[in-house]
């Protein structure tokens, strides 16, 4: 069954205990709020190094960048909401719905966005396990016109641009912090056929960006990411803000500060209160996987320090993108939980004949297996055939069979041919986890 991103209030709430501090709302504990934070306003994340790790405030959901309301008697940019399919790869109710937005791109700058666009999708991409799984994903690009070529706040703190979304650095007197106006963003995210996340690529070469995260209730979608164009750096902004949409994975750094973690054992999973010996005698958390050498470096094992708190809560490794950008490396328990979430929110495998239209003997029935993308052979694929529950072992691959030739019997009764895709990737070992790569489509055969 296809679940979208979209979730209810319930669920965003348990996706938020994934990325935030239980009782703070403050970026750095040993400081105090902002007025921006103490106002209220979304929580944001941000890295204010570019190879370092990251760190929360609170910022006000519009923007005082946002350009003015066209007048409706003058002409608007023929571009503006355009949509552009970046990577259109199956049926949105069974994929993973990105939307990109350019802003600061003026009406003859929208052939650059669209360039930029690609370019950062291709960047995010080249990062496991999005490379083994980029089949599960449709990109659109909305053309966002704006009056100014450029960001506020760039390269200076007093210049300013009027752009369609707002977007400017020195968000909360924070430098790297690029905000938007989240109610001008999703007027745009909305043109899209369908959006689970949103990437926001702002006109600059500076270094910069943020993650918004548990928006579901308000916005329709979850997350909005915002980075530089033209900087390599940000790209893992959104790297690491849209695994905590994905896999409700949570931030693996601490502040100086903030001292023991208070609560219970955490939902996400790669964070934990165990120790390694504990964890390997329940069998829980990433038990499966310690002592495995890690693809960010060291070996899997129990780190102090993560979720924000300094003491008594653990992570995976030592480093790994959701602690620090030093590294666009996913540890193996975070590429579980990513692919976990892949599964959660996408399927793999899409019926083209209606489910619930019954088939003959002599029907053909043909589904469509998603092309995964190239990666590194995280994601292995089969698709089997059952007739009444027994697999049908002559039609294993295939994507198109007729019931008879699988054995389906001629008579008055009907049967039940399934069509099961199994992904057998090494990157899962959670038996939990293993039971979301598979998905089935049933068809009820009679005579």
């Amino acid at each position: 069954m296809h679940i979208r991103i979209r979730r209810s209030a319930a669920a965003t709430a348990l996706a938020l205990s994934a990325v935030l501090p239980a009782t703070s709302t403050v970026a750095v504990a040993a400081e105090a709020p902002t007025a921006t934070e103490t106002a209220g306003g979304v929580g944001v994340e941000y890295f204010p190094d570019p190879a370092g790790e990251g760190a929360r405030t609170r910022v006000p959901a519009d923007s005082p960048h946002t350009q003015p309301p066209t007048n409706p008697r003058q002409r608007t940019a023929a571009q503006d909401g355009e949509v552009v399919p970046i990577a259109e790869t199956g049926p949105t109710a069974d994929r993973l719905d990105v939307t990109i937005i350019g802003d600061g791109y003026t009406a003859a700058q929208q052939e650059d966005f669209l360039q930029d666009a690609r370019a950062k999708w291709d960047a995010v991409t080249d990062i496991e396990p999005y490379k083994s799984y980029e089949g599960l994903f449709n990109v659109w690009a909305v053309q966002a016109v704006s009056q100014d070529s450029g960001v506020t706040g760039d390269p200076t703190q007093d210049v300013t641009r009027n752009t369609a979304l707002g977007s400017y650095f020195f968000c909360d007197e924070i430098e790297r912090l690029i905000c938007v106006d989240l109610d001008k963003t999703k007027s745009y995210a909305d043109k899209a056929p369908a959006t689970d996340l949103v990437i926001v690529v702002s006109n600059s070469t500076k270094y910069g960006g943020a993650g918004y995260s548990g928006l579901a209730g308000d916005y329709g979608y979850d997350g909005v990411s915002t980075l530089s164009s033209d900087n390599a750096q940000s790209t893992l902004i959104a790297a690491h803000e849209m695994a905590h949409s994905i896999g409700l994975l949570a931030d693996e750094y601490q502040y100086d500060g903030y001292g023991a973690y208070p609560g219970d054992e955490p939902a996400a999973a790669n964070v934990s209160k165990l120790t390694a010996d504990r964890m390997a005698a329940q069998g829980a958390k990433w038990a499966d996987w310690l002592g495995e050498t890690d693809p960010s470096g060291g070996v899997v094992d129990t780190f102090e320090g993560g979720d924000y708190y300094e003491y008594g809560i653990y992570r995976p490794t030592a480093n790994s993108i959701m602690r620090s950008l030093a590294t666009d490396q996913f540890n193996l328990p975070g590429r579980e939980a990513m692919i976990a979430g892949f599964y959660r929110s996408a399927n793999a495998l899409t019926p083209l004949r209606n489910t619930v239209t019954k088939a003959t003997r002599f029907t053909r029935l043909s589904v469509e297996l998603a092309d995964l993308g190239p990666g590194t052979g995280l994601s292995r694929p089969q698709l089997r055939w059952y007739v009444d529950g027994r697999e049908a072992k002559q039609a294993r691959g295939r994507t198109s069979v007729v019931p008879a030739a699988l054995g389906v019997p001629s008579g008055r009764r009907a049967h039940t041919v399934t069509a099961t895709m199994v992904d057998a990737t090494p990157a899962v070992r959670d038996r939990v986890v293993r039971k979301l790569t598979s998905n089935s489509v049933t068809w009820t055969v009679v005579r």
